[in-house]
């Protein structure tokens, strides 16, 4: 089995969104563990906060509840545990207006 893959995200990487209300949502190519995943927001000053977890509605997937952000360049750094027992990391960066 392969590492989980991430094959969508919102936003996308190197997105400019609009603001202030933004909900992140991931979707990875295999299944992953959602009570052992975590999705981080790096902020504009570099301030890093875990995001809390929406309710798993597809196995494949992972997102946060709504976040209110202020204009400027931030970060989703997340991690995520595969159905093949291995941890897998990346980073989202992206523009808010």
């Amino acid at each position: 089995m392969a590492h989980a893959v991430l094959v969508v995200s919102t936003p996308s990487a190197h997105a400019t969104v609009k603001g202030p209300e933004m909900t992140v949502h991931l979707k990875f190519n295999s299944r992953i563990d959602g009570t052992r995943s975590r999705l981080y927001l790096v902020e504009p000053s570099g301030q890093v906060r875990m995001l809390t977890l929406a309710p798993q509605d597809a196995a494949d997937s992972l997102a946060a509840e709504s976040v209110k952000l202020s204009a400027g360049e931030y970060t989703i750094r997340w991690q995520v545990l595969a159905a093949d027992g291995h941890i897998t990391r990346g980073e989202i960066p992206f523009v808010v207006q």
